[in-house]
């Protein structure tokens, strides 16, 4: 559009009505309102062999009950010093070591973990402990006290790590963010290990069943080696899709709906040699390699990854993957919300 001159005494208007707090919409409309989504966030790649040896580093100078949580924030480049790697998203990579307990506490963000390197350390919620391994998927349900710990005295204890998904940001914009410490560094076990498994993972739910944290699954791990055999199977039944390969996203087992109401987590498989067609949605969103190795090209960027790598794709940016050989990546967005709220849009091709 041709720029148009601005009428004599505009400027002398906004200044007088900026000492009310007023601004003149049609100023900044283009910006609030524009054709595409905009984002400041950026494409970026964070390689684990470059990232692990900082996470040990600050394992040798602060423990895990001092740190409270030992994590490396994952920040995007193009938001610098404000703790998120998409908009509405924080990540970080959490290190607790053999014989370390990280204290319980609760918060309003909800949280999942998706376990990078180790076995053997657990997470607690609400009075129920998890073991972790290497591609498990595992949700702290908001307002939920959860303590981490990893036993020294389990045989061949090593050091685990994951990675931190949380809706910080989301909570934040509501100025709805609280957490409060519990009493004791580890709360009392008072369930089983596997017994929210047992009630709610095998298409079964005892009757009259309510789910104990809310919106959020009834089960907060959802095993690698389950997620996998899925995959496997599926990539033996069909062919892959265009643009994801063979994709599943992670179920409430009582709604059908996201594990998650704020935060939708997904895992896929991409056969040998596979390049997507483009696709690109409205949710940003953070991938992690479980399996193998390619390149995701975001945008104008080309990123090389290999398991335990970290990439972001913001907003609206186009994606194509490219698998080497089988890959399996996880990956998790703030989807939910932007469908509850018929927000959310993809193009495909």
């Amino acid at each position: 559009m041709a720029s148009v001159p601005k009428a004599p005494g505009r400027a002398e208007l906004y200044r007088r009505m900026d000492r009310h707090n007023l601004t003149p919409l049609w100023e900044v409309l283009h910006a609030l309102i524009p054709n595409e989504p905009v984002t400041p966030c950026k494409p970026a790649l964070w390689k684990y062999s470059e990232v692990r040896p900082y996470l040990m580093e600050a394992g040798r100078l602060i423990t895990a009950r001092e740190a409270v949580r030992r994590v490396l924030i994952l920040e995007n480049p193009g938001m610098r010093g404000e703790s998120c790697i998409t908009q509405s998203l924080y990540a970080g990579l959490q290190l607790i070591l053999p014989g370390e307990i990280a204290p319980s506490h609760r918060h309003t963000q909800s949280a999942l973990r998706f376990v990078v390197e180790g076995s053997g350390a657990y997470t607690a919620v609400d009075g129920e402990r998890t073991t972790m391994h290497p591609g498990d998927f595992i949700i702290t349900p908001s307002w939920t006290w959860h303590d981490h710990g990893n036993p020294e005295e389990q045989r061949a204890a090593e050091p685990v790590v994951w990675l931190d998904g949380l809706d910080i940001r989301m909570v934040q914009a509501f100025g709805a963010q609280f957490q409060e410490v519990y009493p004791e560094e580890v709360q009392p076990v008072t369930r089983g290990e596997g017994a929210s498994g047992a009630r709610f993972g095998s298409n079964l739910a005892p009757l009259g069943a309510v789910s104990p944290f809310g919106k959020t699954s009834p089960i907060f791990n959802y095993p690698y080696a389950r997620s996998r055999e899925t995959l496997a199977r599926l990539a033996r039944e069909g062919d892959p899709d265009a643009c994801h390969g063979w994709k599943m996203q992670f179920i409430n087992p009582l709604t059908g709906g996201a594990a998650m109401p704020t935060i939708g987590a997904f895992i896929q498989l991409l056969p040998k040699g596979f390049r997507s067609a483009p696709y690109r949605a409205t949710d940003g969103t953070v991938f992690c390699v479980v399996e193998g190795t390619g390149r995701a090209r975001v945008g104008g960027e080309t990123f090389a990854f290999e398991p335990r790598d970290v990439f972001v794709v913001p907003s609206w940016q186009p994606l194509v993957l490219e698998a080497d050989g089988e890959c399996v990546l996880f990956s998790f967005s703030d989807r939910p919300p932007q469908q509850a709220l018929g927000l959310w849009r993809e193009r495909r091709g």
